[in-house]
């Protein structure tokens, strides 16, 4: 994991990893974490949080948000937004809002994926770069937990879903959830399975 190391060899000097959660899913928000860690930072398990199972998930939350000297930030778009502005434009605002909203200035950021439009500072796109850069890893963590959490506390407003089983994807009880009650507030109404069935019940 040495891009970090070759940005700061390059003259940046506080490096942000960045990385999304959510972009997939029929409902609720998509989530990006911008995240800073200690120079000298290793860990035997940070990981890709596809790539950890739930306990590894939460554990590893829980040491990095405790820790004074990692850095983090957290945005959402919620599904208003992205059914205004698609869900590209959507993952895009909300790692630019977690870039500036850390509590100290990023000169550079390492960013999981795809270059990002019009990003407010200078950056490096990885490809599966949460496998690549501990930066990423740690953000790719704090999002996938924060959000899951998020997509429990819509399952206890709309228990018909499973939204704490399948945090929104579009698993078959979900779809077939879909064709029963038809959409929810929590649903993306820019995403075709949901359109197909918010026209049905006239949603």
């Amino acid at each position: 994991m040495n891009h970090e190391r070759e940005l700061r060899a390059s003259g940046y000097t506080v490096i942000a990893g960045v990385d999304e959660v959510g972009r997939g899913p029929l409902a609720g928000p998509v989530c990006a974490v911008a995240a800073i860690l200690p120079d000298d930072f290793d860990h035997a398990l940070l990981n890709d949080s596809k790539k950890l199972n739930g306990r590894q998930r939460e554990s590893i939350y829980e040491e990095l948000t405790l820790n004074d000297s990692v850095l983090w930030s957290c945005a959402m778009v919620e599904v208003e937004e992205i059914d205004r502005i698609n869900i590209l434009q959507a993952t895009w605002v909300a790692m630019r809002r977690a870039v500036m909203g850390l509590p100290k200035f990023a000169d550079a950021a390492l960013i999981d994926g795809r270059p990002v439009r019009d990003f407010p500072i200078h950056h490096r796109a990885l490809v599966k770069g949460d496998s690549l850069s501990f930066s990423i890893a740690a953000a790719s963590v704090i999002a996938k937990v924060t959000r899951d959490r998020l997509m429990c506390e819509l399952a206890a407003r709309h228990p018909e879903y499973g939204f704490d089983d399948h945090k929104g994807y579009g698993t078959p009880r979900h779809l077939e959830a879909l064709r029963r009650h038809g959409p929810c507030p929590a649903h993306r109404r820019s995403f075709a399975p949901v359109a197909e069935q918010a026209v049905l019940f006239g949603a």
